[in-house]
């Protein structure tokens, strides 16, 4: 049996995503182990980000400096935004270098049953930002969830007269899927969104 002080940090970290109590365990056995090197390094760098830890108030990115690193980069196409619903998401876009525009992340998404409104998200400033001119392209990342697909819809009505080009990721067959291991909402969206054989 470990000391108390160990084992809340073992259910400390069983509550992170991806990790449950097993894992957690396995994690701070190893921490005890190479406690001189790697424990004191990441009790640093969490020290760090919680002392310098904001929210960006240009686009709500999670950055230790405000405007954060993609909203100061002057390399970014400023004419391009692509909406969000989390900061994982903007992470995971930005990760993969094919978005060269700049973000904003709502917080949500629209949610009866979670009672999430439209005011518990981040629009009226997206609207804002699209209001001072600038921008020629909304992108709408949604997740191809039904709250995530309403929340695009809600978006896209919003800025339907504005002079802005609204685009939304394409849904449908993965790189690398089978048909048949497929659920009906990806085949039925593959097949809406079919294109011509160049």
């Amino acid at each position: 049996m470990a000391s108390q002080e160990i084992e809340t940090l073992t259910a400390a970290l069983a509550r992170l995503p991806g990790l449950g109590p097993r894992s957690a365990r396995r994690a701070v056995l190893w921490l005890i182990k190479r406690r001189e090197s790697s424990l004191v390094q990441l009790l640093d760098a969490l020290d760090a980000v919680r002392e310098t830890l904001v929210e960006c108030s240009v686009c709500g990115n999670v950055d230790t400096r405000d405007p954060c690193g993609i909203c100061a980069d002057p390399k970014r196409d400023q004419r391009s935004l692509c909406v969000v619903e989390e900061v994982a998401d903007l992470w995971a876009l930005d990760r993969a270098h094919l978005f060269t525009g700049r973000y904003h992340v709502l917080g949500g998404r629209l949610s009866a049953l979670d009672g999430v409104r439209p005011e518990d998200l981040a629009i009226d400033s997206l609207l804002a930002r699209i209001e001072k001119g600038g921008i020629d392209e909304i992108l709408l990342a949604m997740n191809a969830t039904l709250e995530g697909q309403t929340t695009a819809h809600y978006i896209a009505e919003k800025l339907e007269n504005r002079p802005v080009r609204i685009t939304q990721l394409a849904h449908g067959l993965p790189v690398g899927g089978e048909l048949d291991y497929l659920d009906e909402g990806t085949l039925a969206q593959a097949i809406r969104a079919r294109r011509p054989v160049a």
